[in-house]
C-alpha cells in the first residue's frame, strides 16, 4: 500500500505564509498606553478653572446682592452682602419713574429690539445673496464700499440722518430706530452672511434654475433653510445690541413715555438731586434678565453656527 505523497510546497508560498504570520502576529493586541494626566496638574486646572470662573460671575453676582442693599449702604458698605438687606428697591422700580411704569419701558425696548432683529436678518440675508449669490455690473466695487463703512464712524452720520428723519417728522417716535434696520445697513451682519453662502456649492443653485426656479424661489427654499445657523447668530447679536443702545434712542427719543430701558435708568440719577443708587442698580439687573435669557436659549445655535464654518459640500 502506498501513500501519496503531499504536493510540495513552492518557496514563494513559504515566504508569503512566514510574512503573514510576522505582518499579523496571532493572539490579541498589544493594549495600547494610556497617557494619564498627573493629579497635580488636574487640581491646577480644576482650580484654575474656578477661579477665572469667579472673576467672571463676580460683576453679575454683586449686582444682584446690590439689588437688596438699601439706598445708604451704597457709600458705607463696598462689600458683596449687605448689612440690612430689602426688596424696596423692587417696589420702587416697578413703580417706574417719571410718571411712567417699568413695564412701559420694558414693551418700548421689546419693540425695538424685535423690529430690529426681523429687520437685519430679513434685509441683510436678502443683500447677502445678492453679494454671493447674483452677478452684475459694480458688484466688487459695491462690496468693497459696503465693506469699507465698517470703518466709518457712527458720529460722522449722527448730524445728517438726525436733520433727514427731522425734517421727515420723525422724531420721537421709533421709526429712525426700526426703518435702517430693514436697509440693510448692519455691513458686519451682510458680510457674515455673505460668507456663510459663498461656502457653499453651485450645484444646487443650478440644478434648480435648471428646473426654471428663479432667484426669489432659490433664496427661499435652498439658501435660506441652509443659512439658518447663521440667521440666528445675526439675530442674537442684532437683538443685545438694539436692546443695550443708549445714544440713538437719547438722539431721537424725547417723550420718557418712549424711553427704552437705557434712557429709563438714566432717570434714577439726576445730576440736581440725590441719586437713587438702589433702584439704579436693581434696575440695571431687571434690565439684564432678558439678555441672559435670550442668550441661554439660543447660545446652542450660536455654537452650531460657529461649528458649521467649516463645513464644504
Amino acid at each position: 500500500m502506498t501513500t501519496a505523497n503531499p504536493a510540495p510546497i513552492s518557496g514563494s508560498t513559504t515566504s508569503a505564509a512566514f510574512a503573514a504570520q510576522q505582518t499579523y502576529p496571532s493572539g490579541p493586541a498589544a493594549p495600547r498606553r494610556r497617557i494619564k494626566r498627573k493629579t497635580w496638574q488636574s487640581i491646577v486646572w480644576f482650580v484654575g478653572l474656578i477661579v477665572l470662573t469667579a472673576v467672571v460671575l463676580y460683576p453679575l453676582l454683586w449686582l444682584f446682592l446690590a439689588t437688596f442693599k438699601p439706598n445708604g449702604e451704597f457709600g458705607s458698605n463696598p462689600g458683596l452682602l449687605p448689612n440690612s438687606p430689602t426688596f424696596s428697591n423692587y417696589g420702587k422700580v416697578m413703580e417706574g419713574i417719571a410718571g411712567v411704569p417699568m413695564w412701559k419701558f420694558f414693551l418700548n425696548s421689546f419693540i425695538i429690539a424685535a423690529s430690529a432683529v426681523v429687520g437685519t436678518v430679513i434685509s441683510s440675508s436678502l443683500a447677502a445673496y445678492a453679494f454671493a449669490r447674483v452677478q452684475f455690473k459694480g458688484l466688487s466695487i459695491l462690496f468693497a464700499a459696503m465693506i469699507g463703512t465698517l470703518l466709518l464712524p457712527f458720529h460722522v452720520v449722527i448730524i445728517p440722518q438726525y436733520i433727514i428723519f427731522n425734517k421727515l417728522g420723525w422724531v420721537d417716535t421709533f421709526i429712525p430706530l426700526i426703518l435702517p434696520k430693514f436697509l440693510a445697513t448692519e455691513a458686519f451682519f451682510v458680510f457674515l452672511i455673505v460668507q456663510f453662502i459663498r461656502q457653499m456649492p453651485r450645484d444646487m443653485d443650478e440644478a434648480a434654475r435648471i428646473d426654471g426656479a428663479g432667484h426669489m424661489r432659490i433664496f427661499w427654499s435652498i439658501i435660506l433653510p441652509l443659512i439658518k445657523p447663521a440667521l440666528i447668530t445675526c439675530a442674537i447679536f442684532a437683538f443685545i445690541w438694539a436692546w443695550n443702545d443708549f445714544l440713538s434712542p437719547l438722539l431721537y427719543l424725547t417723550s420718557p413715555e418712549n424711553y427704552p430701558l437705557p434712557i429709563a435708568l438714566r432717570l434714577y440719577n439726576d445730576q440736581t438731586s440725590t441719586s437713587d443708587y438702589g433702584a439704579t442698580v436693581t434696575a440695571s439687573f431687571v434690565a439684564l434678565l432678558p439678555i441672559l435669557l435670550f442668550f441661554i436659549v439660543f447660545q446652542r445655535f450660536l455654537v452650531d453656527g460657529v461649528a458649521t464654518q467649516g463645513l464644504k459640500g
